[in-house]
C-alpha cells in the first residue's frame, strides 16, 4: 500500500484538468455530487454508481456488547450503518493491481 489519500481537493483538480471547468465551477461540481450522494444516503435511498458499487444504509438493531480489556458488559444502542458494495468489475480492476 502506497498510504496515498485521494481527497475532494484531488477530485476537484481532476475535473479541472479534464473536463475543462474553471477551479471553481470544478469544486461546486464535486461538492454537488458529494452533497447528492450524501442526501440520497441521508433518506435511506441507495446510491449506485455504474461500474464502481453501491452505497447503502443498514438499520443495526440494538445488542450487548463486551469490553475486549475488562470483559465486562456494554449495551450498544441501535444505529445506522453505512456499506459499500463493489462491482464486480471494481472487484476485479482492484484485483489485478495485486498482481506482479
Amino acid at each position: 500500500m502506497s498510504g496515498k489519500t485521494l481527497t475532494r481537493m484531488d477530485l476537484t483538480e481532476a475535473v479541472f484538468r479534464e473536463v475543462g471547468l474553471s477551479r471553481n465551477e470544478s469544486a461546486q461540481l464535486v461538492e454537488r455530487v458529494l452533497d447528492l450522494m450524501s442526501d440520497g444516503l441521508v433518506d435511506g435511498e441507495q446510491v449506485k454508481i455504474s461500474s464502481f458499487g453501491t452505497f447503502s444504509v443498514r438499520s443495526k438493531t440494538a445488542r450487548v456488547g463486551r469490553n475486549p480489556k475488562t470483559g465486562e458488559e456494554a449495551p450498544i444502542p441501535p444505529r445506522r450503518v453505512l456499506t459499500f458494495r463493489p462491482s464486480h468489475l471494481m472487484k476485479d480492476r482492484v484485483a489485478a493491481g495485486n498482481k506482479g
